[in-house]
């Protein structure tokens, strides 16, 4: 069961959210090859976070899997998650990056 668990510094309307976890669960399980219906994302907002030496606008993310990942999968997790946090969050990609666990 892929589980993606985000935190972000910006608090997230709830529209947006149902947004982020839907594109989110799409593409974890397109890119990971596993059905939608095993996939869990987990969205925290209004966290405090400082990246970089400041406060402004970030994301940090853990996505734990057991198979499924590797460098291309990973490299295609981290840009397509950052361009769905850039679209409706407006953090820049250079100020998230996710952690990537592949469970035995």
């Amino acid at each position: 069961m892929p589980t993606l668990n985000l935190f972000t510094n910006i608090p997230v309307d709830p529209v947006i959210a149902s947004d982020i976890l839907r594109d989110a669960t799409k593409a974890v399980a397109k890119i990971i090859g596993k059905p939608e219906s095993y996939v869990m994302i987990l969205l925290n907002g209004g966290v405090p976070i400082a990246f970089a030496g400041t406060e402004e606008p970030a994301a940090y993310g853990e996505l734990v899997s057991i198979g499924g990942l590797g460098p291309d999968v990973n490299g295609k997790l981290s840009s397509t998650i950052a361009e769905i946090l850039q679209t409706k969050l407006y953090i820049d990609s250079s100020r998230f990056y996710i952690k990537f666990y592949d469970a035995p």
